[in-house]
């Protein structure tokens, strides 16, 4: 009897992905240089950089490309998460190396940056590492570290150096501390955030759970909310608190203004409320009857019950929603930097106003990175309080 689910001859993903990454390498510059930041730079493709020992570092290239005529096996899978992660780390070096080499001395204002052959192949080896990760474990912890290990190469070569003479490394170090507080900012926005949003919407949530008269007004008004636009919200915060602050001066003292921080936070709350309620009233309703009726047989009280019982269980998909809630408030918070409140989106901002992509990518980059960490890190604690699958 023939198999009902027989076995690819081939992993039809990864050989996308392979002859994607080929041709963003071949028809992409690799890396653009120009004689300064306000330029736009020469596409420089990866042919005319490597030398004759240089296209040894397209080896895992043509691994990849081998691993993708198998079945996504195990060994298979792993093997071609060690070449995505080979392949990333040696385009990057030739990147540094190729900065380097076209540097012109440290009196030089000429600038090599990344081009978008090297970002098109950095992700499409993330694309394939994660590929691979699902086929080798279906742990999600696991999946997250070995996800997070491809980077680790890439991390030694920033801190070692080796990338100093990239456009974008050059930008970091002419705005390292105005980057550091543009950090805190953002980290500021991201806490003060949250607290707030827990307070609200937690309570929230269990109300709606509990009373439909309280559900049947407060959802749609929530997605009103959510449906406004963020520029449009963070302006009509700005009278109403700049009235405040005139009517009570030392509203003003404590920060609370029409600009700033205040209407910014105030903003993204508004915003993190419509996720956060239903996750609540999503995980409360996602326990058992007969668990709850079995801690009701055993003499439990309703505030037992909840803290007990019903909280422990819904506490997973609670925090998917606090996931959300968190990667959401870091992106929404690069444009609360049009009303003053500072972070990642004042340095994006400032560089989209003097054309100087690197100075925009010195600003997007590490929220996106940012996001990725705070997804995972949720991701991660959710899977360790999931029970376990049968």
């Amino acid at each position: 009897m023939p198999d009902a689910h027989p076995t690819p001859r081939l992993n039809p993903v990864l050989l996308l992905l392979t002859v994607l990454l080929a041709l963003s390498l071949a028809g992409l510059g690799f890396v653009s240089h120009a004689p300064n930041r306000l330029v736009s730079g020469e596409a420089m493709p990866l042919a005319g950089l490597l030398h004759a020992t240089g296209w040894l570092r397209l080896l895992p290239l043509a691994g990849l490309a081998g691993l993708a005529c198998v079945p996504p096996r195990r060994a298979a899978s792993l093997a071609a998460l060690l070449l995505a992660e080979v392949l990333l780390f040696t385009l990057t070096q030739q990147a540094g190396l190729t900065a380097q080499a076209l540097s012109g001395g440290e009196e030089s204002i000429a600038r090599t940056s990344l081009g978008g052959g090297y970002w098109a192949a950095a992700a499409l080896c993330l694309l394939i590492g994660a590929d691979a990760v699902t086929h080798i474990t279906a742990q999600r912890g696991l999946r997250l570290l070995l996800g997070a290990q491809m980077v680790l190469p890439v991390a030694a070569l920033l801190v070692s150096g080796r990338l100093d003479a990239l456009s974008l490394m050059q930008e970091y170090a002419n705005r390292e501390e105005v980057f550091n507080d543009a950090l805190w900012q953002h980290l500021g926005l991201l806490g003060g955030t949250l607290l707030p949003s827990l307070l609200i919407g937690l309570p929230l949530g269990v109300l709606c759970y509990r009373s439909a008269r309280w559900r049947a007004p407060l959802f749609p008004l929530l997605n009103i909310i959510q449906t406004i636009p963020s520029i449009a919200l963070f302006g009509l915060l700005l009278a109403p608190l700049a009235g405040l602050a005139a009517a009570w001066p030392w509203l003003a003292h404590l920060g609370i203004s029409g600009i700033g921080t205040a209407p910014a936070i105030i903003a993204l709350v508004l915003y993190s409320l419509l996720p956060l309620v239903r996750s609540v009233v999503a995980g409360l309703a996602s326990v058992p009857a007969h668990v709850q009726e079995a801690a009701r047989g055993m003499g439990m009280t309703r505030g037992q019950l909840f803290r007990q019982v019903q909280l422990p269980l819904a506490l997973p998909v609670i925090l998917s929603g606090v996931r959300v809630v968190a990667v959401q408030t870091v992106g929404l918070a690069m444009v609360a930097a049009l009303i003053g409140a500072g972070g990642f989106g004042a340095i994006m901002f400032q560089g989209l106003l003097s054309s100087a992509l690197d100075l925009v990518l010195l600003g997007v980059i590490p929220v996106v990175l940012m996001a990725v960490v705070i997804d995972g890190l949720f991701t991660f604690l959710v899977s360790v309080l999931e029970p376990p699958r049968r």
